[in-house]
């Protein structure tokens, strides 16, 4: 049985199953519901015209305000199942920062969805739940 879960969140519908699947599976395990910020919206934000590095630090803080939001919902669905989980965010790939918090923190199992990005951003990313099963030191479970 793992002692410490990372559920991967953002604000698709898979990643409030993987929440899901975490309580339910790993009730007594340590869990902790992590948001990654990529850099990369917040420079698609401002876009790459004059002026955008005035507008950044705006921006930016507007994400992690988000963050804060995504990881509130992540601990009040937990509490409907009894369970209190950790809630973290980080800045950095998206992938990489996952599999990072992981050999960092003493993860020993990851629970992801499916798929949370969507369109376009999905197809020249990758599949971020993929990635993360590739290079992930720990076993991962993709929630679809």
């Amino acid at each position: 049985m793992p002692e410490h879960v990372l559920v991967a969140v953002d604000e698709s519908d898979r990643s409030a199953d993987a929440i899901d699947f975490a309580c339910t599976e790993y009730p007594d395990a340590q869990i902790t519901a992590l948001h990654v910020l990529d850099p990369g919206d917040f420079y698609t934000a401002t876009g790459v015209e004059g002026g955008a590095m005035a507008n950044y630090e705006e921006i930016q803080k507007h994400h992690e305000n988000r963050a804060e939001e995504i990881l509130e919902d992540a601990r009040e669905q937990a509490a409907e199942h009894g369970v209190e989980i950790d809630t973290e965010h980080v800045v950095g790939g998206v992938s990489r920062s996952i599999v990072s918090y992981a050999e960092d923190h003493d993860v020993d199992h990851i629970a992801i969805g499916s798929h949370g990005r969507t369109g376009a951003s999905r197809i020249l990313l990758g599949s971020v739940a993929e990635t993360v099963a590739r290079r992930s030191p720990v076993p991962v479970t993709i929630v679809r």
